[in-house]
């Protein structure tokens, strides 16, 4: 038998804790092929949600309930339940059930099936749903995740999703820094830099019941304060990319200028009347007639020459540094690996 730790941060969810608990254990009641043991952390709630969660522990004898005095957001809620933990597999879950707790079932058969070190609950991929999600707040969900796509080594579907599952000894061996909710970007980030196997499973989004719910409860969801997050977030994936980018747009913006004042200069080349026979002086004069028709094009041109070495400078820089972060990382794991054998 499988035992499985089961987290579930909170934050100001008097509204929906009873009722949502019923709904997970009555779930695991019928997943009797795992050992389950359900920690719920209590992430500075001033609502009753510590009281209420704490009463639960009469119902069901594998619930923990951990308390922080204070708000630490996301990302310190999901660390304290990693150490707390003692399950051979890890799954983190939200409160709202935004998705279904037969998620739950399908992750851990996934992981169990695959072999993997990490699977996420996607909806973005093929074959996933969103139901109830405001337009605006998916679409940019949808951007974030998709910029993260397209900056990160591996191509995955959801960057920013808290369902997962997870292999205990891998994931405490990531050592996580984020404290909020860009601890699930930098999660994938660093399991590429393992070579971790991540796997994805089709999931269904559903905010009809938090909708429902909405008006009555204090959530922990801030939106913009995650849409920031993931925009950060998509810049430790490859730093240098972004660089690059600008680098690269001011290096065309820059060639454009040049080609458009050199034209300008040979156009006005057979006008000169020079004051020698060299060909230099004459280059020259259609230089300084040039430069005095149009000044804004070399000091523009220049300025963005400058721009664009700064930024391929830097895209250098956070490359070779980027190298050295995985290297250096990819060490210390295989060190805190070692040393958590011998400890065992």
């Amino acid at each position: 038998m499988k035992t499985v730790s089961l987290i579930i941060p909170v934050y100001n969810e008097e509204a929906i804790i009873e009722s949502s608990l019923d709904t997970i254990f009555s779930y695991l009641d019928t997943k009797d092929s795992f050992k389950w043991e359900v920690i719920i952390i209590n992430d500075g709630s001033w609502d009753n949600t510590g009281e209420l969660a704490e009463k639960y522990i009469d119902k069901r004898s594998n619930l923990k309930v951990i308390h922080h005095k204070l708000n630490k957001n996301l990302g310190a809620a999901l660390r304290t339940g990693f150490e707390n933990t003692t399950g051979e597999y890890i799954v983190t879950y939200d409160l709202d059930l935004s998705y279904s707790p037969n998620h739950i079932g399908l992750l851990l058969d996934k992981i169990l099936e695959t072999d993997a070190e990490m699977v996420i609950a996607s909806p973005y991929m093929k074959g996933g749903k969103v139901t109830g999600v405001p337009s605006r707040r998916l679409m940019y969900s949808k951007v974030v995740n998709r910029i993260m796509s397209i900056t990160a080594q591996k191509k995955l579907s959801t960057y920013t999703g808290m369902v997962r599952a997870f292999r205990a000894d891998f994931l405490r061996s990531l050592n996580l820094k984020a404290m909020d909710y860009e601890i699930n970007p930098e999660m994938i980030y660093k399991a590429f830099i393992l070579r971790a196997r991540i796997v994805e499973i089709p999931a269904h989004l559903d905010w009809s019941f938090q909708n429902k719910a909405g008006a009555a409860r204090m959530s922990g969801i801030r939106i913009l304060r995650g849409i920031f997050s993931g925009f950060m977030s998509g810049f430790i994936f490859r730093p240098y990319f972004f660089f690059f980018l600008v680098g690269i747009i001011m290096s065309i913006i820059f060639l454009y200028i040049f080609i458009w004042t050199v034209i300008n200069i040979f156009n006005v080349l057979p006008e000169i009347v020079p004051v020698s026979d060299y060909f230099d002086a004459k280059l020259s004069e259609a230089i300084a007639v040039t430069f005095k028709a149009r000044p804004h094009a070399f000091f523009v041109g220049g300025g963005v020459l400058l721009i664009a070495i700064q930024f391929l400078s830097l895209g250098f820089l956070s490359l070779q540094n980027k190298r050295y972060f995985e290297e250096t990382f990819n060490l210390d794991t295989k060190i805190l690996r070692e040393i958590q054998k011998s400890n065992d």
